[in-house]
């Protein structure tokens, strides 16, 4: 069942770690101390994780701490910050968002379609989505958010790195997850918000694994349907960023080579001449500060005729905004360009001011 090579063993090299750090009494503050202080070679990938999205481990809790609590039926805070689901995880370990996964939930006659959110590369439900799935549950919306292609069963914070696998399990994982969502509300279709590495699962899927029977809208910020840069650059920076140990692949990662520009996956996602099929609304918002994604311009391929394609670059009408990867999951502005496609009968005004770069503050 797992798709690791037999050679590698990451769970059982930081299983160690894990039980050291995570005892029942320490919970989160004992990972993000342990993890900063350590030198086990096993926990490289989650110190360089903690770097990555550039959150300090005393203010992550902190601020958790901060956080105020909404009362039953009213409005869900929602701070514009990327953090806000770094988070959300730390003080609830493999939990959901607030306003997300709610089994319970119908869809109103206004929004018929729930929303399906797809999380980027080392990422998890909650890490990715602090923005938007208390955002769409204020909007009326039944949100869902699932973690796919973590190490199976890895444990908890490894649990919470996910879309690790190869991209075809991701997206198999998502059809499965899609089924349930539309089982549980009775809907017909769902729309799909994906983030980074989500493009290219979502996309997957809709082309194929029938996802294009069931999906409306596909809504990718910073996707990469051509994939990134070249093969050896590529993974240089993600070992680099994470921490890892420089060699030729990353073997608990197929996903991460999937990804570059030229690979057999992009090439098949590719086939016919454009990542895009016929019946789908796709909706593609990229930022020219992309850091990961090289060119952006990849987020952005052409729809061919007979496709439904609209590209929305960030600093179009507003050149102050210099919003990379990240903060495309969490700033004002392309959280407007996001309703407005979901909903086009209400249409908002996409603000333009001076954020920060990854957290998507301004």
């Amino acid at each position: 069942m797992s798709w690791l090579p037999p050679t590698v063993v990451p769970v059982a090299a930081c299983l160690p770690y894990v039980e050291r750090v995570l005892p029942k009494s320490t919970g989160a503050r004992g990972f993000v101390v342990n993890v900063a202080a350590s030198t086990h070679p096993g926990e490289g990938i989650l110190r360089g994780f903690l770097r990555h999205v550039g959150l300090s481990v005393v203010a992550a809790i902190g601020l958790a701490a901060l956080l105020p609590a909404t009362a039953t039926g009213a409005p869900l805070p929602v701070s514009y910050d990327f953090n806000t689901g770094i988070i959300a995880e730390l003080t609830n370990p493999n939990g959901s968002l607030p306003g997300t996964n709610d089994w319970s939930c119908r869809p109103s006659a206004k929004h018929p379609d729930p929303v399906v959110l797809v999380h980027g590369g080392f990422a998890s439900q909650q890490v990715n989505w602090g923005v938007y799935g208390p955002l769409l549950k204020n909007e009326g919306y039944c949100v869902y958010t699932l973690t796919y292609g973590a190490i199976p069963d890895a444990a908890w914070p490894l649990s919470a790195i996910g879309a690790l696998a190869p991209l075809e399990t991701g997206a198999a994982e998502l059809s499965a997850f899609v089924d349930r969502v539309r089982s549980s509300t009775g809907a017909d279709k769902v729309d799909i918000v994906s983030h980074s590495q989500g493009s290219l699962t979502s996309g997957y899927y809709v082309k194929f694994l029938g996802g294009d029977a069931v999906v409306a809208n596909l809504v990718s910020l910073g996707g990469l349907w051509e994939g990134t840069g070249s093969g050896e650059n590529t993974l240089g920076a993600l070992q680099e960023q994470f921490g890892l140990p420089n060699v030729p692949s990353i073997p608990f990662c197929p996903a991460c080579t999937q990804a570059v520009s030229g690979e057999p996956f992009i090439e098949k996602l590719n086939s016919g001449g454009s990542p895009y099929v016929p019946g789908v609304r796709y909706t593609n918002i990229s930022t020219k500060y992309d850091e990961l994604v090289i060119p952006y311009t990849s987020g952005q391929a052409p729809g061919p005729p007979g496709t439904d394609v609209t590209n929305i670059v960030v600093q179009q009408g507003c050149a102050i905004d210099h919003t990379a990867h990240r903060g495309l999951a969490a700033t004002r502005r392309v959280a407007a360009f996001v309703l407005n496609t979901l909903d086009p009968l209400v249409v908002r005004t996409a603000p333009c001011a001076v954020v920060e770069p990854n957290s998507g503050v301004g």
